[in-house]
């Protein structure tokens, strides 16, 4: 077991790293937020009942793919079930963080949309995120909408909850949350002065074409 342990280390690191960061950031509190890494056969996730703005890489869990937990000293996060399917509902993604910025998440609380076409690097960053209607937190049926919408987009505005992004890699799954909370505050002002000039089919087709994989 402490071989396991010892070859995830890295890993473990690299996820305490990013939940303090997401806590010096203002994009979670202390007791807030999740996040998970899949590590060849390996599941690594923040735990509960911890100070996020402190975590330490030996405190970050080591499961398998089946959510079996091999550091069974550590109390694992509420919404593990939800990272585990969301990871087997996509291959192509290793990294899910799920967090509270506090104007994205009041996006969800007033069931409005974040308007990614504002500029250019939100959009190309993001995307469409889709709306995950509201279930309890820490519930199989909270993990099974949310797994459902990842399969269409790589972010999530969980109704009355937060925000879950993923990634082939961590800071490409923590860019997006960032970017989508600068993309809520974008929308949150211009929409104040009343003349927001988002950008055109034309402009955002570009960008999709940029970003489409070449050869």
């Amino acid at each position: 077991m402490s071989t396991i342990l010892n070859e995830c280390m890295e890993q473990r690191e690299e996820i305490a790293y990013f939940m303090r960061r997401l806590y010096r950031q203002g994009l979670t509190t202390c007791s807030g937020g999740n996040i998970s890494m899949r590590h060849d056969q390996y599941v690594l996730i923040t735990p509960s009942a911890l100070d996020k703005g402190e975590l330490k890489g030996e405190q970050i869990a080591v499961l398998t793919i089946n959510g079996e937990n091999l550091t069974p000293e550590l109390k694992t996060s509420i919404e593990t079930e939800m990272h585990l399917m969301v990871l087997n509902a996509r291959p192509d993604i290793n990294a899910v963080v799920h967090a509270h910025p506090v104007t994205a998440t009041s996006f969800t609380a007033l069931k409005c949309e974040i308007n990614c076409h504002l500029v250019a690097e939100a959009y190309a960053v993001l995307g469409t995120p889709k709306f995950a209607r509201y279930a309890l937190m820490g519930t199989r049926k909270l993990a099974e909408i949310v797994a459902e919408c990842v399969k269409d987009s790589n972010v999530v505005m969980m109704q009355n909850h937060g925000i879950l992004t993923v990634g082939p890699n961590m800071l490409k799954a923590f860019d997006r949350l960032e970017v989508l909370e600068a993309a809520a505050k974008m929308t949150w002002i211009t929409s104040t002065m009343q003349c927001p000039s988002p950008m055109t089919k034309d402009m955002l087709e570009e960008i999709d074409n940029r970003n489409k994989p070449k050869g």
